[in-house]
């Protein structure tokens, strides 16, 4: 059994550089699993978005946020849960780089009732549609937006990001056209990036 913290080598040096070591070892020892308890599958029912980080194999870093309607995150079991992949802009930057190296980083945020979030990092895999469970498959009711891919994660580290930072929101109607590519819906060259003619 391994008897080390969790986390990284230079947490651990920063956390005695800076003295908090025996702050840090009451949150490893008091809030990190290394798996989902009941209290988190019951959290990860309700949620509708989360962010995902990502990195090549030479470490270069990208962040983007996954999001569907509540159950869209389907919980296998303790160790395991998988988020479905909408039609995008065809980049393919996440799952690029989970094809390199398999780590992920995933945050959810109650921003509507708990203002509570939770990290879950794993190691995580492409999974084609064909792979997936009957179970999962069954999950997907007709007002399901129509998944591409899914991708599973195993799970390897699920703690809490507490309240105290998170804004509490109000949710507002909007329609949503899962991926749709009308331009206005994408919101348009909402930063005027868009290259232009090159004139004579």
């Amino acid at each position: 059994m391994n008897s080390l913290p969790p986390g990284s080598d230079g947490e651990h040096l920063l956390q005695k550089k800076f003295g908090t070591e025996a702050r840090a070892l009451k949150f490893y020892n008091n809030q990190v699993l290394d798996h989902l308890n009941p209290n988190m599958v019951d959290y990860l029912k309700r949620q509708t978005l989360l962010f995902i980080s990502t990195a090549d194999r030479h470490g270069n870093c990208d962040c983007s946020l996954r999001a569907g309607p509540p159950g869209f995150i389907q919980v296998i079991d303790s160790k395991n849960l998988m988020y479905p992949e909408y039609r995008g802009n065809g980049v393919l930057a996440s799952l690029g780089n989970i094809t390199e190296n398999p780590h992920i980083g995933m945050f959810f945020a109650d921003f509507m009732h708990t203002t509570i979030g939770l990290h879950i990092n794993g190691e995580a895999r492409i999974v084609e549609c064909d792979e997936i469970s009957p179970s999962v498959r069954s999950s997907q009711n007709e007002e399901s937006p129509q998944a591409e891919r899914w991708v599973h994660i195993e799970v390897e580290e699920a703690y809490i990001h507490c309240s105290k930072h998170i804004p509490k929101l109000e949710l507002k109607d909007k329609k949503i056209d899962w991926g749709t590519d009308d331009e206005k819906a994408k919101g348009g060259d909402f930063f005027e990036i868009l290259r232009k003619p090159i004139k004579d």
